[in-house]
């Protein structure tokens, strides 16, 4: 039988609701039974026993918040009776043991990836156009138009049909009525042409509105990001457009890649408009070193690669009430067993692990690696309040629709994507991860600005779990997107890849959707099933500046 709740840690003090339950059910969970004093929506929390004003809110068995108002047992937690509270943290702690999982079904199982001379693997192979400046962005969609249909890599579905259809009923005199009911499904492009170099996976133009204005720790932070797409496994080479006077000067995009790469030695082509005079000089020079480049990257394929060369990104966004206790600990299941093969694995999002960072601290490998993290987030949460915000506002109004009501209750679910593994080092975006085993990354709760910043880092492959729905996804690195919850994943099927609403039907426990996913990780890392992101040619890109950002 379906449960109606679950209590998620045996020290909580609040239920969920699995479903919409009215006035008067009686639920029972772990033993313990209570009946609702209010209408409970999916998702949303009922106190289990009367709390007070003051009175502490447990999830996931730390506090989430307290009380503003009283709440009978059984009644609805909302904004208005609750607000965002953590417990304290401190250094020193004792770092807590690890049972690392079973991992006897993956040992020996491989993927096939793309060789890189770093020593690194890619789970595909790309092309970049670069500007170093926003002055250049024409340029770069110049080059877009000349390059992207031509080569094969034009949108595999194309709309303008039905702007024609629509400009032909008004033509045939069609009332406004007969317009907004026309049926203009079959109004749409087939697939582009075929591509001309089919080793190569795409061709991804990262405008961006950076390079100069600001800081001049903007330019070099940006030039860390750059250099981290460009190094990345998963491209070949890469083209850059230069203005020239701006902040961010080739030589320290160079510096940075030798940073992360000292031999670098990927095909890389750097033109500066200020040199070269004409756009017509420069968008020619350009196409044609970018066409040597592609037939250079065509000449790369695939070979076997064991697991331990994934580096998988973990994020979530429009994340719901679900979220934490279905697709998240799924992923962290599967996170776990990545770490146990030796594979690396990125935890970011750092306003979303406000309330858990005890576990963090006592889960760092040394107190070096607890120090910064600590460091990190009280800087961060610093910056945040010295605008006048914080980390309490973090929550969007489709999480707290969806029943995430503080920001330590979204944060303490959404850090279950990074299991229960020890955190092996710290980063400050936008670092490279060099260590197998969880690494944290620093960067925002965003959800693009965080995806660009883990792939900035290294992630060859990233997770996107999601309540809400988001097509989100990155130019370089496949954004495979899960489902929290079932009906989700029948509403928006164009992008949702996975669905673990089973673990909410009772269908399958969090280690079978856990391990579902890692399987569907390796064929994709494989090239043999293409995602929904990259299939519509979703390839967001956003650097995050260091201001505010939550």
């Amino acid at each position: 039988m379906k449960h109606l709740v679950a209590r998620i840690h045996p020290a909580d003090n609040v239920l969920v609701a699995l479903t919409d339950l009215p006035i008067g059910t009686p639920v029972t969970a772990g033993g313990f039974t209570v009946t609702t004093t209010a209408a409970i929506p999916a998702k949303h929390k009922l106190a289990m026993h009367p709390l007070a004003p003051g009175d502490a809110v447990t999830m996931y068995g730390v506090l989430v918040g307290r009380m503003r108002q009283a709440v009978p047992a059984g009644g609805l937690l909302t904004t208005a009776n609750i607000q965002h509270a953590t417990d304290t943290y401190e250094e020193g702690q004792t770092r807590a043991p690890w049972a690392a999982p079973d991992v006897t079904h993956w040992q020996g199982r491989t993927f096939q990836g793309f060789h890189r001379a770093d020593g690194r693997v890619g789970t595909a192979n790309h092309w970049l156009v670069v500007p170093l400046v926003f002055c250049e962005n024409r340029n770069i969609q110049v080059l877009q138009e000349a390059l992207v249909d031509d080569l094969g890599y034009g949108r595999r579905k194309s709309y303008q049909p039905q702007t024609q259809a629509l400009i032909e009923l008004m033509q045939a005199g069609k009332s406004v009525e007969e317009i907004l009911q026309a049926d203009l499904a079959g109004a749409l492009n087939g697939a582009p042409k075929p591509r001309l170099f089919p080793n190569v996976d795409g061709v991804h133009f990262l405008t961006h509105e950076g390079g100069c204005g600001g800081i001049r720790q903007d330019a070099q932070t940006l030039c860390g990001l750059l250099a981290g797409y460009i190094t990345h496994p998963n491209v070949a080479g890469a083209t850059v457009l230069s203005l020239g006077c701006q902040n961010a000067q080739v030589a320290m995009l160079q510096a940075e890649i030798a940073k992360r790469d000292p031999n670098f030695s990927k095909p890389l082509f750097v033109l500066e408009q200020q040199q070269l005079g004409t756009e017509e000089t420069l968008v020619s020079q350009a196409l044609r070193q970018t066409f040597v480049g592609l037939m250079q990257a065509n000449g790369q394929r695939r070979q076997p690669a064991p697991l331990s060369k994934l580096t998988l990104g973990l994020e979530c966004g429009g994340s719901d009430g679900f979220s934490g206790i279905s697709a998240n600990p799924a992923l962290g299941h599967a996170s776990d067993v990545l770490v146990a093969l030796g594979a690396s694995v990125i935890l970011a999002e750092f306003p979303e692990l406000c309330g858990v960072e005890q576990e963090i601290v006592n889960r760092s490998v040394t107190p070096e690696t607890a120090h910064r993290f600590t460091s990190l987030m009280k800087a961060y949460s610093d910056s945040a309040v010295a605008v006048g915000s914080g980390f309490d506002m973090n929550p969007s109004p489709g999480n707290i629709r969806d029943g995430l009501i503080t920001d330590a209750m979204k944060s303490a679910g959404a850090a279950r994507k990074g299991g229960s593994s020890p955190v092996v080092a710290v980063l400050d975006y936008p670092e490279l991860v060099t260590q197998p085993g969880l690494n944290l990354l620093c960067t925002p709760g965003n959800d693009v600005e965080s995806t660009t910043a883990e792939v900035g880092s290294g992630a060859n492959i990233v997770v996107f779990t999601t309540g809400l729905g988001t097509p989100t996804g990155n130019p370089v690195a496949p954004v495979v997107k899960v489902s929290s919850n079932t009906k989700l994943a029948l509403r928006m099927p164009d992008i949702i890849d996975l669905n673990t609403g089973t673990v909410i039907d009772g269908e399958e426990t969090i280690e079978q959707a856990g391990e579902r996913i890692l399987d569907y990780l390796v064929r994709v890392a494989s090239g043999e099933t293409e995602v929904s992101a990259v299939r519509h040619g979703q390839e967001d890109f956003i650097p995050w500046k260091r201001g505010v950002s939550l």
